[in-house]
């Protein structure tokens, strides 16, 4: 049987999952994801919600290696002189590539965004 799915609806479902970060960066940066890709049956939007996810732990795992190193080596002057702006560049990397995400499931529905670089769970 043909298929088809409402490019509208997998638009904003899919934007829905990788913007979800910018409503918190907590439980609902993943919760939203999950809800997602557990109630669609669009197979686009479910493999955009297991990028969102993959890459919103991505974000929490660096983000605690980098909030740990800055604990452990907090004392030192030099180490915080060189975290300081790599946290500040993971921070631009993580809401340029979120844009970037949020401009492809706009221009092209019709193929799930990648994001580059990071560690896959699902």
């Amino acid at each position: 049987m043909y298929n088809t799915y409402d490019p509208d609806k997998r638009r904003l479902l899919s934007a829905l999952a990788h913007g979800a970060i910018f409503f918190s960066t907590t439980l609902v940066s993943v919760g939203l994801p999950v809800a997602i890709l557990f109630t669609s049956d669009d197979p686009i939007v479910k493999e955009n919600a297991k990028e969102s996810i993959n890459f919103h732990f991505n974000v929490w795992f660096y983000g605690a290696i980098l909030g740990g190193l800055f604990f452990l080596l907090g004392w030192l002057v030099l180490p915080l002189l060189l975290l300081g702006p790599l946290a500040g560049l993971g921070y631009i990397l993580h809401w340029g590539l979120t844009i970037w995400a949020l401009t492809h499931v706009f221009r092209n529905p019709e193929t799930p965004f990648r994001y580059p670089f990071i560690f896959r769970v699902f």
